[in-house]
């Protein structure tokens, strides 16, 4: 919501520099003076950073700022109210990519919070009236496609916040910041570059560039990382409201039908946007998470086991087979007649005990129910007696760091 009503206070403010300003150069001069803010308050921010890192910020960046110069270029040929409906867009077009290039599905919840914004955003634009002049198709495709652009810049972001090697979160604020005004700045420099002119200016642009730019962005990559990429878009749409409050505030304009009709409208979306108070289901825990979580430590479990072979070695050749008649103690030795051919196999609770029964006679002297036992039972005791020399201490399952 911060950076809903952060960017939002940047188009009125916008709208009273542009006449003083080309829009081309306070675009290109905001997001340098941003970058360059957040890079003079933490200069280590971009050391030791992998090729990854750098990858995904400039990609983020050229996303973003593309569709800024795109936005920019097409306005001149677009009424504003159609500009920024299309612009607006971007809450559906994000379901949409999520569904198709992701396959993530979107609640019912949510598809309703999509269509509330959609609404509202129809309500605060293209209700309020548009300008007497000429809509170029090839103007509105290049805001729709800037629109898409915003939309895969929130998706990427949202998918870069769960990387399980990390977020840096200021670092990748930086380089898009930076990238986005080496774009912008280069479809400024056709035709020079102009600066504010006056000290109101100058704080103007300060307020576009620190409190909009850098600091909405950089709570924008905060912020990501806890809202999923889809109720997020629905909260950040929630800009006309800040952007009439401003208008009503700061320039005294009066406050009208569509005004209130949108705000309610946003209202409903932001609410539907919310996170509930438990969260996700159990069972979509259960689905998705659960054996994310699983997959990932059974790999990294498999890449940390030992692999080693069996130091016990078994020694001695086979056991000979003992005759009914070689049992002298026939009260201790029970189950002889159970491995006679055609005998009736023991349950698994008599194996269980029969095996117990020879472990604990092992250490007997004499004739002892070790040496009178049957051909299972004496395999038995001769591995037993095999092994024994043998016996080690048993090895870590795991290797250690």
């Amino acid at each position: 919501m911060f950076v809903s009503a952060a960017w939002g206070s940047a188009f009125p403010l916008m709208k009273d520099l542009i006449p003083r300003l080309p829009v081309e150069d306070l675009l290109a001069e905001r997001y340098l003076i941003a970058a360059t803010t957040l890079f003079l308050f933490r200069p280590r921010s971009l050391r030791g950073l992998s090729r990854e890192t750098w990858i995904h910020g400039i990609a983020l960046g050229v996303m973003f700022g593309v569709g800024q110069v795109g936005q920019a270029l097409a306005l001149d040929h677009l009424p504003s109210a159609v500009s920024g409906f299309a612009v607006g867009c971007t809450v559906i077009v994000t379901p949409i990519l999520s569904l198709l290039l992701f396959r993530e599905p979107v609640r019912r919840r949510i598809w309703g919070g999509v269509l509330l914004a959609l609404a509202g955003m129809t309500v605060f634009t293209l209700l309020r009236g548009v300008e007497g002049h000429k809509v170029s198709v090839l103007a509105l495709g290049v805001t729709l496609t800037a629109a898409a652009l915003y939309a895969g810049h929130t998706l990427m972001l949202a998918r870069l916040s769960r990387r399980p090697s990390g977020f840096p979160a200021y670092a990748l604020t930086v380089i898009q910041l930076f990238t986005i005004g080496v774009l912008t700045g280069g479809a400024a420099v056709r035709d020079g570059i102009s600066v504010p002119g006056s000290v109101s200016d100058w704080l103007i642009l300060a307020h576009l560039s620190v409190v909009a730019c850098a600091l909405g962005f950089l709570a924008r990559s905060y912020a990501q990382a806890h809202v999923p990429a889809v109720p997020s878009q629905i909260l950040m749409s929630s800009q006309p409201v800040w952007v009439a409050v401003i208008a009503v505030v700061w320039f005294h304009e009066e406050i009208g039908w569509g005004m209130v009709a949108g705000g309610v409208l946003m209202a409903g979306a932001t609410l539907l946007a919310l996170p509930t108070r438990t969260g996700r289901t159990g069972k979509e825990l259960g689905r998705r998470d659960l054996l994310k979580v699983a997959g990932l430590a059974a790999r990294a479990l498999d890449g940390r086991r030992a692999r080693r072979e069996d130091p016990l070695g078994l020694q001695g050749g086979a056991a000979t087979y003992l005759a009914k008649s070689a049992c002298r103690d026939t009260g201790s030795c029970p189950w002889q007649t159970r491995s006679l051919k055609g005998g009736a196999e023991p349950s698994l609770e008599r194996l269980i005990e029969r095996a117990t029964f020879i472990v604990r006679a092992k250490g007997t002297h004499g004739p002892g129910c070790c040496q009178s036992v049957t051909l299972l039972g004496r395999c038995l005791c001769d591995l037993m007696e095999d092994s024994a020399p043998h016996t080690t201490r048993l090895r870590r399952w795991f290797r250690s760091k």
